[in-house]
């Protein structure tokens, strides 16, 4: 898959595209149905099959106030869409001169001069351009003129939610610790991504060393609770993982911001200053505050027992 930047590296292809746009953010099941979908019809028409999408959630430059903290950061979105057979990625820098384009210039710019565009397919409520005033009436409208095909399909529905597969729904899911079900929406395991910092060491006192992972702010952790799941490295490999999500309110209880804190199972290293991928494969309980040390040593001792059983 071509990783394109801008509008300075429109390809413009000869035999043109079958492109879908939007944000992407998961690349959960419901986008690679649709992304299977662009990849099916580019087949058809001899075409390549292209993903238009952004830096950055359109929502942090529209509305600030109330953008959603992602699912994944640009990087992991662009490893997720070049396993969906994509031709090409044209990632857009979406600032405020972008939010402020009209729907028709995104077309003309994007769609047709950059991507020679055969067909276009995006989800039935799609919505784009300034004020969100484009849509797929105006899609198809545009088509007309300038030679490409519309198709606005319906998203993916979940039969037993019986509501369709969203980031919206997926968010939620994460908020209140059901990774599982988000993880099944997604179709893989939750993973955040971060640098590993120097902490207090009062885990290696506990007799517990942990890997502290600072995630970028705009990057949605789950609930406060302990996990299993996997630490990945960055040489490829995965570590069996008993992940504390919290405040650590028995030493800080005063303490407002959650901490990411891996205990890798039968792995002694140095891990700082690497960048980690953290996987959350099941929620073992609430956090926590204990009344003593012995007391959250204990709980600790069961928790890692717990992650070993569900990972084995």
């Amino acid at each position: 898959m071509d990783v394109l930047a801008g509008l300075d590296a429109c390809p413009r292809p000869e035999r043109g595209t079958v492109v879908t746009i939007g944000a992407y953010d998961g690349v959960h099941l419901g986008h690679r149905a649709l992304l299977a979908r662009v990849r099916r019809m580019a087949d058809d028409l001899g075409a390549a099959a292209a993903v238009v999408t952004f830096d950055r959630h359109p929502a942090t430059v529209v509305r600030p106030e109330s953008a959603p903290r992602l699912l994944t950061d640009l990087d992991q979105k662009l490893e997720l869409l070049e396993t969906t057979g994509m031709d090409y990625a044209h990632v857009i820098r979406f600032d405020e001169e972008r939010s402020k384009e009209s729907a028709e210039d995104f077309v003309r710019a994007v769609l047709v001069d950059c991507l020679a565009a055969r067909a276009v397919v995006v989800g039935h409520d799609f919505h784009f351009g300034h004020r969100r005033r484009g849509n797929v009436p105006l899609l198809q409208q545009m088509g007309a003129e300038l030679g490409f095909d519309v198709l606005g399909i319906s998203l993916l529905a979940d039969e037993a939610a019986g509501e369709p597969v969203s980031s919206t729904r997926i968010r939620r899911l994460l908020a209140a610790g059901d990774v599982v079900s988000a993880s099944a929406l997604l179709g893989r395991t939750h993973e955040v991504r971060g640098t590993v910092v120097q902490g207090d060491r009062r885990g290696r006192r506990l007799g517990y060393p942990t890997a502290n992972v600072v995630v970028p702010a705009e990057i949605l952790l789950p609930a406060d609770g302990i996990y299993a799941g996997w630490y990945r490295r960055p040489d490829g490999s995965a570590h069996r993982t008993a992940i504390s999500l919290g405040r650590r309110a028995t030493f800080h209880p005063d303490a407002e911001a959650s901490v990411l804190e891996a205990y890798l199972l039968d792995f002694d290293g140095d891990l700082y200053g690497e960048r980690a991928g953290v996987r959350f494969v099941a929620r073992l309980r609430d956090d926590a505050r204990f009344d003593s040390v012995d007391a959250l040593v204990s709980q600790i001792d069961a928790d890692v027992a717990n992650a070993r059983a569900v990972l084995a």
